[in-house]
């Protein structure tokens, strides 16, 4: 049995590392389609899988540590989110749930966790009682003390920030965790070079240096073990830490050994007894700790070995020095200290360090794809672009447009100055109004719609009734499971939080949208009357305005300030004119502009193996938005024209009123025409909220069928999880039974019988119990932290969407 410890890998399970990056590929990507990335999709398959297959053989290191370096690119083209579910189970304990995440970061550095370990394994399995052994387990161990502080410095912290939470975190790949396992290889491989030191006879100095190291890099790894934040001393394996400790006491021992030899040649004979029992205090220590924590037995043998020879020296020591040398005994306070010498370092291998270097001649994965920091700063600088041009220009110039035409409406204008000019007939402005609401079927179209939003908002309630019936269903089924296996497992509604809180969001998001459309209706049913009017024939709606009285009855004074006015309106129509021309030349110039060509330019400048993130483009964006500046200018331009028109407006308004005679017949008939006009801009008004209802209700729909797919997803991952560990418990309960059979059965044999040896009556064929496990792209390997659902008791689908209302 060997007396050095090796890292187990972290188990992993074959994902589907094609769908999910075709998926991604096609959902981002809409320009590329994914069939041009098939050898890439192909490459990045069949890597994992010789970089993740856990075999222990030299020849395992070269595809991890291609596999770190396709990592390292690949996360340059694509986000560590792309719907890929991750899963590995924590390094010491293969067999328990693995903890799955949509994470590439994720991926490398369990990939680097997993060099390490293979590093260490081939360490241990060399033959260390020869030279060339030795020199192979020294390198060996040294490069997983490279592995796993290039983890730490490379892998680690990229993890981490993109996690939303400490608790995410695998404890295994935390900082004290991957620290402690790179100083244990360099105390092995520090044991290494002190083993190599007494088999090649080097000076008793040089070999207590030695120990004296070796002892330091133990009791470092203990350390970092005990004073870790969050805890992880847990996560080891119980003898693990007993190990390091006894290791650290024995080589602080056999350092003080070594010494003693040391002082003896120089004749310090009260410097060698003192030297002496304090390495067999340090020794019994040592052997205490290896005896009762279980560790291997050739750590107790070894230890043991070194107490006999102590005690055999002080034996001689003290008999030489009573009878013959007289020296006196110092405390080991009194001792020069023994400074450790270090002849180890951590050696990281050069493909991870410059991954460039092992990618062979086929190339990069992904090496024609947009980086998705080039990809996203191309849609943020277009979202920004948009905002700041709704923001700058399409609102404000609507704003405007509102305030000028609702200004107008409140002065009765231009119905009053038609109503004088026109006394009879139709203006043509508003049979301009009646044609455009006739062609489109205003009333029809409107009321169509109000049934089809009406249709969409009951579906979109079922589905998501749908979806909640689904989880009280595995309620329902998760009730009698608990009832059979208590505390195995999650109660339903403690594991389905996420989805019951997004549930209640999105029955908020109904209730509002129902209270929105109950207004539009209201709007429709206050002006339906007025609004069909606008859709009869020109006699007809010509014979339901009523006429005035001839312009013979107008004065000269009334007909000059009506001629006023209307030069005032038309230049104000002018500027809404020039302002809607200023708006589309700004929207055409938003549709054509494509910031992609410069961004790709800039990103080819920036070193290949860096990542590519939007921060960097920054400047680019500011450069490039300062061409929408103009169209800025010119709605403020526009503003003030507008204001000094509609001040003007309002003053000559308030003159016409003056010198217009009192004629019912003329308020009449701009009554008339004020509400057609109105009734004009309520329609428009109804049809964009109608627009805009049948836009919400349709991409509504689909996140809803998509989160009624989740809720599938999520039952049909519990179930499988339930049945795995039922299978489970079954299997560990039949090998219970078997075993007690085999008891009973060995205790009433005679006691000479071997019951080991094969043929014999009664010998149980022992097997481990077969865990089953789920799939994995199962969520259930995700830890989950979730804000805090309702407390349904299971089954009570009625009484869940009851509380949500």
């Amino acid at each position: 049995m060997p007396n050095q410890l090796s890292v187990p890998f972290k188990k992993t399970y074959n994902v589907d590392v094609k769908k999910a990056a075709r998926d991604y590929i096609y959902a981002k990507h809409v320009d590329t389609h994914p069939d041009a990335f098939k050898w890439d999709l192909n490459e990045w398959e069949s890597l994992r899988k010789d970089a993740t297959g856990g075999v222990v053989r030299v020849d395992r290191v070269d595809p991890a540590v291609r596999y770190n370096a396709q990592l390292v690119f690949i996360l340059t083209k694509l986000p560590v989110d792309i719907g890929l579910e991750i899963p590995y189970a924590p390094a010491f304990s293969p067999s328990s749930m693995p903890i799955t995440m949509k994470n590439l970061a994720y991926e490398r550095a369990a990939v680097l966790f997993n060099l390490g370990a293979l590093y260490s394994q081939l360490a241990a399995s060399e033959d260390r009682s020869n030279a060339e052994g030795l020199k192979r387990a020294l390198s060996y161990h040294q490069s997983a003390a490279g592995s796993f502080s290039f983890l730490l410095s490379s892998a680690v912290p990229p993890l981490r920030d993109t996690l939303q939470s400490e608790e995410e975190m695998p404890l295994d790949l935390t900082e004290a965790f991957v620290k402690s396992l790179e100083l244990l290889m360099l105390a092995q491989a520090q044991e290494c070079t002190w083993q190599r030191a007494v088999l090649d006879h080097y000076k008793n100095g040089v070999i207590a240096k030695l120990a004296a190291k070796a002892a330091t890099f133990y009791e470092d790894a203990v350390r970092t073990i005990r004073d870790a934040s969050p805890p992880i001393k847990h996560a080891f394996p119980s003898t693990w830490i007993t190990h390091c400790e006894a290791k650290g006491y024995h080589f602080q021992a056999a350092a003080l050994y070594r010494k003693s030899v040391e002082d003896l040649e120089a004749s310090k004979y009260g410097h060698e007894l003192s030297r002496l029992h304090q390495a067999s205090m340090l020794g019994k220590k040592a052997y205490d700790i290896a005896r009762r924590g279980g560790v291997a037995k050739a750590v107790v043998e070894d230890v043991k070995s070194l107490l006999d020879e102590v005690q055999k020296n002080i034996t001689r020591a003290e008999r030489d020095n009573d009878l013959i040398y007289h020296q006196d005994v110092p405390a080991p306070s009194a001792l020069p200290v023994i400074t450790g010498a270090a002849l180890v370092n951590s050696n990281v291998h050069p493909g991870l360090t410059n991954p460039s270097t092992v990618i062979g001649s086929e190339g990069v994965i992904f090496g024609e794809l947009l980086a998705w920091g080039a990809k996203e700063a191309v849609d943020i600088y277009n979202d920004r672009k948009q905002d700041w041009l709704k923001d700058q220009v399409f609102d404000r110039a609507q704003e405007l447009n509102d305030e000028a035409q609702g200004l107008l409406r409140s002065l009765n204008l231009p119905a009053s100055l038609e109503a004088l000019e026109k006394p009879i007939g139709i203006p043509p402005s508003l049979l301009k109004k009646s044609e455009e609401v006739k062609l489109a079927d205003g009333p029809i179209w409107i009321e169509t719609s109000i049934q089809a939003i009406k249709k969409l908002g009951t579906r979109s309630a079922e589905i998501l009734n749908e979806a909640l019936d689904i989880l009280d269903q595995e309620a329902e089924e998760d009730e009698g499971f608990q009832h059979d296996n208590p505390g195995v497992r999650p109660t339903s509604h403690e594991a389905n939080k996420e989805l019951t809180n997004k549930a209640q969001r999105y029955r908020a998001v109904l209730s509002q949208a129902a209270e929105s459309d109950e207004v539009v209706r209201s709007k429709w049913d206050d002006w339906e009357r007025n609004i069909t009017e606008l859709t009869w024939d020109q006699a007809d709606l010509e014979a339901s305005i009523p006429s005035s009285t001839g312009r013979a009855s107008i004065s000269q004074q009334t007909q000059s300030h009506a001629r006023a006015l209307r030069v005032l309106i038309e230049s104000l129509d002018d500027v809404m004119r020039e302002r809607e021309q200023l708006v589309q030349r700004a929207r055409r110039l938003s549709e054509a502009d494509d910031i992609q060509p410069r961004i790709l330019r800039v990103a080819a400048n920036i070193e290949r193996w860096k990542e590519v993130n939007p921060a960097m483009f920054e400047s680019d964006f500011e450069e490039e938005l300062l061409k929408y500046e103009k169209f800025r200018q010119g709605v403020e331009e526009s503003e003030q024209k507008q204001g000094e028109i509609l001040e003007a407006v309002k003053a000559r308004n308030e003159s016409f009123l003056q010198s217009r005679k009192e004629d019912p017949s003329v308020k009449d008939r701009e009554h008339a025409l004020q509400s057609l006009d109105l009734a004009y801009h309520k329609y428009k008004e109804i049809k964009k909220n109608l627009e805009e209802g049948l836009q919400f209700y349709n991409e509504l729909a689909d996140m809803l069928a998509e989160f009624r797919e989740d809720c599938k997803d999520w039952a049909r991952r519990r179930r499988h999880d339930a049945r795995s560990i039922v299978q489970s418990m079954n299997s560990m309960s039949l090998e219970s039974q078997s075993a007690h059979v085999h008891d009973d059965v060995s205790a009433n044999q005679p006691a000479h019988q071997d019951m080991s040896a094969p043929g014999q009556p009664g010998v149980s064929s022992r097997r481990k119990p077969a865990f089953g496990l789920p799939p994995p792209n199962s969520g259930d390997w995700q830890a989950m932290d979730l804000p805090p659902g309702p407390p349904d008791s299971p089954g009570t689908g009625a009484k869940r969407r009851k509380q949500m209302l």
